[in-house]
């Protein structure tokens, strides 16, 4: 890749759901994350759309959220987000299991992957996460939001997703062409059975891509995952990568301006929906960093309409900690 800077990582992962509220307490109250950004679906502005983040929304840090109420479950197969992961500090997940044993969230027995141990979960909609215990460095990018997890136990960011994909070797071959490198492999039992190859991006948060095998057949829906958006922080990066992966028989999108970044779409060879993503303008271009969350944005030509948009979407309360 010397014509083009390699991906650092996962910029943001979204998901669909279903009842908003329920998304809405799960993600800002259960899990500690902030909700940075209130919204609706550019592409269907009768849906919100959500982003959970870090403290400032840094690149990395976005969970973000469909919630198509009337959208029937989905089921989770080839082509796919199988989980997403979050790091959390290393020696905090005795304290997410109590928590979740506090507000009655479905989770696994822990496991060994890569050298670290995962606790596998899932949320109200029943999408696959997960929390990675990881030694957070000095200089970590991330901000803890610290209104209902304390800065020793909170999320930091994306540690990974995992796809699961029919043919490996096609989705691969993309993953290098945009930098990551292969770094490990071992088998995964707690999915597929089959063999789990780990890829890393030059990036410390959102760093890994893994790939496994699988013919199990899938669905959109609730608790699945629409895309992964990967990072090409300015648009001339975002151009070459384009360009990289057109030059390997795919067709990504023109750019599109999707407000807080600019993005190219495309889908990988086994179906999976793949955005580049800027790092411009961001969460802060129309909202001050202290109002985050707090007031519906509706991007461009979409005020215009606020009164009928707004007319559309249910009643919802952002959780306090003060409640």
């Amino acid at each position: 890749m010397t014509d083009r800077t390699p991906t650092a990582g996962i910029h943001h992962v979204t998901a669909i759901a279903g009842d908003p509220q329920q998304n809405l307490d799960f993600w800002a109250e259960t899990l500690g994350l902030r909700f940075v950004k209130r919204s609706i679906n550019q592409d269907d502005p009768s849906t919100y759309h959500f982003f959970f983040a870090d403290s400032e929304g840094t690149p990395g840090t976005s969970m973000t959220f469909f919630p198509w109420e009337n959208m029937r479950h989905g089921k989770v197969g080839t082509g796919q987000v199988s989980r997403t992961a979050f790091r959390v500090p290393d020696g905090s997940l005795d304290f997410w299991e109590d928590r979740f044993d506090e507000y009655g969230v479905e989770y696994d027995d822990r496991l060994e992957r890569f050298g670290e141990t995962v606790l596998p979960f899932f949320d109200p909609d029943g999408l696959p996460v997960a929390l990675i215990a990881v030694e957070i460095p000095d200089d970590d990018p991330t901000v803890p939001w610290t209104e209902f997890v304390d800065e020793a136990h909170a999320i930091r960011g994306f540690h990974s997703v995992a796809l699961w994909v029919g043919d490996p070797y096609q989705t691969e071959e993309i993953l290098r062409t945009m930098g990551l490198e292969e770094v490990g492999t071992e088998q995964s039992p707690d999915d597929t059975g089959d063999e789990r190859t780990r890829f890393a991006a030059s990036g410390p948060v959102g760093k890994y891509v893994d790939v496994l095998p699988t013919i199990e057949g899938g669905r959109g829906g609730h608790g699945t995952v629409h895309h992964v958006a990967f990072q090409t922080p300015t648009d001339a990066d975002q151009k070459a990568m384009r360009k990289a992966v057109r030059s390997d028989g795919l067709n990504p999108t023109t750019q599109i301006n999707r407000h807080w970044f600019r993005s190219v779409y495309f889908r990988e060879p086994n179906g999976v929906l793949f955005e580049l993503a800027t790092s411009d303008p961001g969460y802060t271009s129309d909202e001050p960093l202290e109002e985050l969350g707090e007031r519906l944005v509706l991007p461009g030509e979409f005020e215009a309409n606020r009164t009928q948009i707004e007319a559309g979407l249910a009643e919802i309360h952002i959780p306090r900690a003060t409640d």
